[in-house]
């Protein structure tokens, strides 16, 4: 069975006026359900988890100036959202939710998180909307547990997974792969396992063309024992953030391809949801729920 982590969005809300287009994770799972793609079983609520699993992460001095309100004003303003205790529970719970869905993922294949991608938060800092880094966090749980030892991070979000790059930088176990568009944001990146900078307007066939050639042979050479895919839906030409040029039928070509990769080669999946700024919220959605649909053809 595909299972969800989802926490109701609408008990963290921003302050009135903050633009992030946070609505997404509600419209999404309701998708979902109205087409059949899933029923509630196939959603679970994650909740707080234990802090020595984000510590494992995360260096101390940072996570608990999160927690207790006393990060310097410099530190807060990089991340975007104005702090608020509500915020850093959000966070905490997303965490959660892919801890939870990658012991899922080993029991059925694939598990996923609506929220979740937070690969702009670093060890020790946090930026562009990401306070603790989901799957980094998701893979020390699974390596500490002795459920995996090697991992694979497929980050095919617009934007390079900056926080993941630094938070594996002198790991071996983990190899982070980011395939992002070059000249979207960070403007100063970090140096991943294997980057893949795309120019401007980058198509479906040129996009397609790069991840075919890359990933069989990336999963041939490192031989994961888990993957954790961060699947972004900014690499759309309609989005407001990204200066990419795929189609929504591109963007589901590109998870069919990621995810059938993972079913062929027999490698348990964890997919965190990422961003999505299409102005027109429908795509936003159907963009996202293509994921979904594909994970329960290709799976289930």
């Amino acid at each position: 069975m595909l299972k969800i982590a989802h926490h109701p969005i609408y008990k963290y809300p921003l302050p009135e006026g903050h633009r992030f287009p946070m609505e997404k994770y509600e419209l999404l799972p309701q998708q979902l359900r109205y087409e059949g793609t899933c029923n509630d079983n196939n959603f679970f609520e994650p909740l707080k988890p234990n802090d020595k699993h984000i510590l494992a992460v995360h260096e101390p001095e940072y996570y608990y100036d999160l927690v207790n309100m006393t990060l310097d004003q410099r530190a807060a303003r990089k991340i975007g959202f104005p702090l608020s205790e509500i915020l850093v529970e959000r966070e905490v719970i997303i965490a959660d939710g892919t801890i939870k869905a990658s012991e899922f993922a080993l029991q059925y294949g694939i598990a996923m998180n609506i929220a979740g991608g937070t690969h702009h938060a670093f060890t020790n800092r946090g930026e562009a909307f990401c306070l603790l880094n989901d799957q980094a966090i998701g893979a020390r749980y699974l390596q500490k547990k002795g459920l995996a030892k090697t991992l694979l991070i497929v980050d095919l979000d617009v934007h390079q997974g900056n926080g993941t790059a630094e938070i594996f930088r002198n790991d071996a176990s983990v190899f982070t792969f980011s395939m992002h568009g070059k000249g979207n944001y960070p403007f100063k990146k970090e140096q991943s396992d294997l980057d893949i900078a795309l120019e401007n307007d980058t198509n479906d066939a040129i996009y397609l063309k790069l991840l075919k050639e890359t990933l069989p042979k990336l999963i041939e050479n490192q031989q994961p024992d888990f993957i954790y895919y961060l699947c972004g839906v900014d690499v759309l030409a309609t989005d407001k953030l990204g200066k990419l040029g795929l189609s929504v039928e591109g963007c589901k070509a590109r998870d069919r391809f990621v995810l059938e990769q993972c079913k062929v080669y027999s490698i348990p999946v964890m997919c965190s949801m990422g961003g999505g700024y299409s102005k027109d919220i429908k795509t936003i959605v159907d963009a996202h729920a293509n994921t979904f649909r594909l994970a329960q053809e290709l799976f289930f």
